[in-house]
Order: structure tokens, then C-alpha cells, then sequence
């Protein structure tokens, strides 16, 4: 590739990038989707661009873990440049995309504008708080490292406040929680809190007592984990009630204010946290508006995941919303149909430069899991139902290997296995203070 003419960019406001006669693929995210597919057109006959607004490819399942002061967030982050380092045909640039010039056929970020021949959007999800405004402003949402660190410092905080407070109401609303949303994030939250309850309160705050600490899991469904069958989700909340978690089904929140949580049958809980992993919705680009947005922000894509009304643009992952016969609200929005989506779309697309006929996305449901807690876990792998032991050593397995860099194997690994046998948890340690009122979404 050709080496940029700096002056010339800065000129036309451009990102400067090397001048290439190969077709230029602008890719927008290196999460799961992103890597998946620019892995899979390692030096291949492409000029590949990733960008994406932090230098990092994060490993979101084990967020939980950062937000409890279970593992420390450098054990999930990798660096793109050290990943990407031996990628010949691939530039990384760290900016923020603003909107999405298909009419040139160009990207516009915080650094500049780029053009590309093919646009692949791989930006991810967010928090969905449902226009809620309250509960954005002082809820928290785990979508992100710096969302579990937030955790982190705010129920550190909260618990140092109530170790020094002389009123039991308010000792007792700062070591509560709240968790909304019953999918694998909040079940595995709640988890991890039940156990830091447990086994570090009563050592690291000996001014507190179990009872002072309260943990509730609210879901508006009817059963926990959604997707799993009605035994997992029984066994789940048989799991969590015996690690006293206080487990409300049918309930809905409707307004938190930063001390009271007001559910909607009219009762209240005291809690000065509130951990909101009820809903997500997708990450798009301003430009792409109209019938191809859906009610969760997911720009609509046709079996290819090619997005509708357009020649050249493609979203995979949690973006992208195509609707089959079999998922007519979409697939999941899970790691595993982002990784798939990215490989077979690199495919696609090296197929459409050679003029080759391309093939239609077929999701393979590996299965799903969760883990509850040390020894605890349920599975749901090729329609075999496991749970305990078992599953947790498979939930275990899984994640590890899933990790990117073998260090960061290395370090979780270790970890895991001194909490195993100390029942103890990673180092509690407010790394930045977190003001809940400065709290944005």
C-alpha cells in the first residue's frame, strides 16, 4: 500500500490513510462482530479499516466479574494494534463515527472523513433504559468497562458511607441493590453479589452486618433466562433464593430517583444502587434513519446482512436486525450470532469482489449458559440440559478460551482459581470515584 500524503488529508479534512488500488472496507466497531470479520480477511487482497472510539477490543461476558472486584478490568481488554499487529492489509484508527455519508460513500468521524467501497458496521449495543430519564440518570448500566467500574466505585463507596453511618435505615439502603432484567446478566450479577455478601463483607466491613446488605433481582417476565427452558430457569431461581437474593417476578420498575426504587404494583425498595441490564438497543451512526430503524435502533438487513435500500452497506452483530422465518424479531442479540455474522459476511464480500455468488446467514445455536455462582451454573447445549458443577466447569472453560490474548487467559485463570479456594475476590479497590449525579447515558 501506498504511504498517505499527510498535508493532502489535513487539507481536505480527511483520515489519512494509505492510497490503495485494492477495494477499501471501512469497518466501524472491534468488538466481537468487527474482529470476527476482519480475522477472517487477515492479508487478504482488501484494504481493511477499523475503526472504533477506544484502542481496545473488550470481552464483554466478564463484565460482571470488573463490577464486583471479582477480576481487574485489564484482564478483559486487549489492545487492537497489539492484536491486529501482523494484519499487512489492515490500519486501525481511533475515532468516533458521526454520521454515515452513503451518498458519497463516505464516513464521517471526530478526526476527519474516510471513503470506503464497502462499510461494514459492527458498532455493538447499548444500554436501552426505555426513555426512562430517571432511571438513566441514576441507574447503572453494564454494557462497557467503564459501566463496570462505575459499579465498582459506586457500591465501594456506598458500603465505606454505611460502614461509618449510625441510622439503620439509611446503613441499610446504602449496602442495597437493585437488579432489573433477568437475563444472564442480571442472574450472574446477583450471583456474584450474593457471594460477595457472604464471604468479603463480614470480613472487609466488620461495622455491617449480612442483614444490612440487601440484593434484589427484579424481572417482568414470569421466569428468569428467557431463552432457556422453564427447568434452567427454575433450578436458577431455586439457586439464587438459596443464596438469599430476593427473587421478584411479574414486577416492573417504574421510576428511581437515586434512594427509591418505585415498582409498578405501587411498593418500594430502599436501595441507593440500581443495575439496570433489562434492555439493550443498537449503536447506529446518525445518517441511517427511516424505515430501516426498528423499535430497539437495529438498522433492518436482508440474509446477507446487507442493509435494505442500500448497494454497499452491511451491519452484523447487535446493529443488525434480519428477520427470517425462524426469528421474525431477529436473532439474539448474543456474541455467538455476531461472530458467525462476521465470518460468513467476509466471505460474502471476498465472493462479490471475485464476482461469486454469495450465501444467505444460517445461525448455529451453540447453546446458551450462565453461571450463578462458584459451583453453580445452568446449560443448555445441543438440547441437553445441565446444571451445578458440571455446567459451571463448562461455563468456565467456555469464557476462558473465549479470551483474547494468552495472557489475559493466564491472569482470569489464576484468579478463578484462587477464589475457588479462598472464597475471597479480587482486590476491592476504587480505581476512580464515581459521582452518581454526573451519571450519563
Amino acid at each position: 500500500m501506498k504511504k498517505c500524503n499527510h498535508d493532502n488529508c489535513c487539507e481536505h479534512d480527511r483520515i489519512c490513510v494509505p492510497d490503495t488500488t485494492l477495494p477499501r472496507i471501512v469497518v466501524v466497531g472491534g468488538g466481537f462482530a468487527g474482529l470476527s470479520f476482519v480475522k477472517q480477511l487477515k492479508n487478504m487482497p482488501v484494504q481493511l479499516l477499523l475503526i472504533d472510539k477506544g484502542n481496545h477490543h473488550q470481552f464483554l461476558p466478564l463484565l460482571y466479574q470488573v463490577a464486583t472486584s471479582g477480576i481487574e478490568p485489564d484482564s478483559i481488554v486487549f489492545p487492537f494494534r497489539k492484536l491486529l499487529r501482523n494484519y499487512d492489509n489492515l490500519l486501525y484508527r481511533m475515532a468516533e463515527v458521526t454520521r454515515i455519508n452513503s451518498g458519497e460513500k463516505q464516513v464521517e468521524t471526530n478526526i476527519g472523513r474516510v471513503g470506503y467501497d464497502f462499510l461494514v458496521l459492527a458498532t455493538g449495543s447499548t444500554t436501552n433504559f426505555f426513555g426512562n430519564e430517571n432511571i438513566a440518570k441514576y441507574g447503572l448500566g453494564l454494557k462497557s468497562v467503564p459501566d463496570a467500574l462505575d459499579i465498582r466505585s459506586h457500591l465501594l463507596q456506598n458500603l465505606e458511607k454505611a460502614a461509618i453511618s449510625c441510622n439503620h435505615a439509611e446503613k441499610e439502603s446504602l449496602s442495597s441493590v437493585v437488579i432489573v432484567g433477568g437475563g444472564p446478566a442480571g442472574v450472574e450479577m446477583a450471583g456474584a453479589l450474593a457471594e460477595f455478601k457472604k464471604y468479603v463483607l463480614p470480613k472487609d466491613y466488620p461495622e455491617l452486618r449480612s442483614s444490612n446488605m440487601n440484593i434484589y433481582l427484579i424481572e417482568a417476565a414470569a421466569k428468569l433466562l428467557q431463552d432457556m427452558p422453564v427447568k434452567l430457569s427454575a433450578k436458577t431461581l431455586t439457586y439464587l433464593r438459596d443464596m438469599d437474593v430476593d427473587v421478584l417476578l411479574k414486577t416492573r420498575v417504574e421510576e428511581y430517583d437515586g434512594e427509591i426504587v418505585k415498582l409498578h404494583e405501587g411498593n418500594a425498595i430502599n436501595a441507593s444502587a440500581l443495575i439496570w441490564t433489562a434492555g439493550i438497543k443498537g449503536k447506529v451512526p446518525g445518517g441511517l434513519t427511516g424505515e430501516i430503524l426498528n423499535r430497539q435502533n437495529r438498522v433492518r438487513v436482508d440474509p446477507t446482512n446487507r442493509l435494505i435500500g442500500f448497494d454497499n452497506v452491511f451491519a452484523i452483530g447487535d446493529v443488525g436486525l434480519m428477520q427470517t422465518k425462524k426469528y421474525p424479531k431477529g436473532h439474539p442479540m448474543v456474541a455467538q450470532v455476531a461472530i458467525q455474522q462476521g465470518r460468513q459476511l467476509a466471505k460474502n464480500l471476498l465472493a462479490t469482489i471475485k464476482e461469486k455468488p454469495v450465501r444467505n446467514f444460517e445461525y448455529k445455536d451453540k447453546g446458551s449458559m450462565a453461571t450463578i455462582g462458584k459451583k453453580k451454573a445452568v446449560a443448555n447445549i445441543n438440547k441437553l440440559n445441565i446444571v451445578g458443577f458440571a455446567a459451571w466447569i463448562i461455563w468456565s472453560f467456555v469464557h476462558l478460551m473465549s479470551l483474547v490474548g494468552a495472557r489475559n487467559k493466564f491472569l482470569i485463570g489464576l484468579n478463578w482459581m484462587w477464589s475457588y479456594f479462598s472464597y475471597d475476590k479480587g482486590d476491592r479497590v476504587i480505581i476512580r470515584k464515581f459521582e452518581p449525579e454526573q451519571n450519563s447515558h
